[in-house]
């Protein structure tokens, strides 16, 4: 089940302001029965205000008095409310151990994955496309001492990353010489 929006906020408010079972608000919120308790009891999450579950569209009035009515159901999301997943987006900062390591990783793509293009490149290793270019024409003033290196090991990007920019080159790369032999 999909947990509300800021789901400590809406347990201030349900257990304010409703007369649910600390189980069924424990599950709604995806929290510990104990968290939920404690919430009751003040001891935690003493400076958060109230989030109201039926204004902002995630409850109905009539979902929280059926629950009331029956403490073993279970409170459900409005469907038409649910909120999307979002993919988890990765930080674009990275160290300074890690900064001199983006010239070998693009010497590996080069290598071994020509078809990757330099934005793509870009994105998956967090540079630029001049750090690219350079180290491409051989011009990078690092030069002479850029070893090729996978950036799965030197933790510049994951696995499922690097297979999905080969996947989505390649399928690019396809689509191309397929309008090509069409043209």
């Amino acid at each position: 089940m999909v947990p509300p929006l800021m789901p400590k906020a809406t347990a201030v408010w349900l257990i304010d302001n409703t007369t649910l079972t600390f189980a069924q608000i424990a599950e709604f919120c995806d929290l510990h029965l104990l968290e939920a308790r404690a919430i009751a009891d003040g001891e935690v999450a003493v400076g958060i205000i109230g989030l109201d579950p039926v204004a902002n569209g995630q409850l109905t009035r009539e979902e929280i008095e059926r629950c009331t009515a029956d403490p073993s159901a279970q409170l459900v999301i409005n469907e038409a409310r649910k909120l999307p997943k979002t993919k988890a987006r990765r930080t674009r900062y990275t160290p300074l151990s890690k900064r001199q390591d983006k010239p070998d990783a693009i010497s590996w793509l080069l290598r071994n994955h020509a078809e990757i293009t330099d934005p793509q490149m870009g994105k998956l290793l967090g540079t630029t496309k001049a750090t690219i270019r350079a180290v491409r024409e051989r011009t990078h003033w690092n030069s002479v001492n850029i070893r090729p290196r996978d950036p799965v090991l030197l933790g510049l990007c994951s696995q499922t990353e690097l297979n999905e920019a080969v996947a989505r080159a390649q399928a690019e790369a396809r689509t191309n010489e397929e309008t090509q032999t069409n043209a």
